[in-house]
């Protein structure tokens, strides 16, 4: 005998219980797969959309390797070209090198020549000062007047520098831009080291024109007077050829600074 169920049907109705509630449990899941895979569809969808907007029709990842070439061709050709401009400044600086070698005058520039960074040679003058003899001893006359002082010395040089010298020396040393002339007792200090009489003063330049100036300065000539008057020695003379060293002291100026 059978136990009634609540369809009416012969069968134990708890029986068919696990087959219901499993056909119920598939129906859910299939539902929900169909809308997680929609949802998926979507959003790839709306991905490819803004991706393509961003892109304006181009490509979001172009090749690095071929950028990195480019830049490479580009980087070397820029250094082809700095390595040209290079020679051609190495060879020009070896023909103006060979231009001062071949005439030192012509290929020394003004600024060189009255810093005295450079040896040269030319026509010139040579001028020597020179104390009167010690035996010289004239009545009332000071005997300071009867040496050479720097003042005497800046007389000439000065006045050869404004005919046209080009570089000069003083006892075979180079003057430049800084170099100094002091007189201590009875010797004069040039360039820091003291020379005693007579006192040789050598420069390039125009001849007639240093030996014009010479012959009608007015200190010049008051120079030859007390030459004349009280034996102090004066020579001049034109050289076709005087050979005059570069400056070797300090080209910078020094000066004492206080202490704190």
């Amino acid at each position: 005998m059978t136990e009634p169920t609540p369809g009416g049907t012969g069968v134990r109705w708890w029986r068919a219980l696990p087959s219901r509630l499993h056909r119920s449990w598939s129906a859910q899941v299939h539902g929900r797969r169909r809308y997680v895979s929609a949802l998926v569809l979507l959003m790839a969808a709306a991905l490819i959309t803004v991706s393509a907007k961003v892109a304006g029709g181009q490509d979001l990842r172009p090749a690095r390797n071929s950028d990195l070439i480019d830049l490479v061709e580009t980087q070397g050709q820029h250094n082809r070209d700095l390595a040209a401009q290079v020679q051609q400044l190495q060879s020009q600086v070896q023909q103006l090198t060979g231009q001062a070698s071949a005439s030192p005058k012509v290929g020394t520039s003004r600024a060189a020549l009255a810093a005295g960074s450079v040896a040269v040679s030319g026509p010139g003058v040579r001028v020597t000062l020179t104390d009167a003899p010690l035996s010289v001893q004239p009545v009332g006359v000071d005997p300071d007047m009867l040496v050479v002082h720097q003042q005497d010395i800046q007389t000439f040089t000065n006045l050869l520098w404004r005919s046209g010298a080009e570089a000069m020396t003083i006892q075979g040393v180079r003057i430049g831009s800084t170099s100094s002339i002091k007189c201590v007792g009875n010797t004069v200090i040039v360039g820091g080291v003291p020379y005693a009489p007579p006192y040789v003063i050598e420069a390039i330049g125009p001849q007639q024109a240093m030996l014009d100036a010479l012959a009608s300065d007015s200190r010049a000539i008051i120079y030859r007077q007390y030459v004349t008057a009280y034996g102090l020695g004066y020579s001049q003379q034109a050289v076709s050829q005087l050979k005059l060293p570069a400056w070797t002291g300090a080209a910078d100026l020094a000066w004492a600074t206080p202490k704190p």
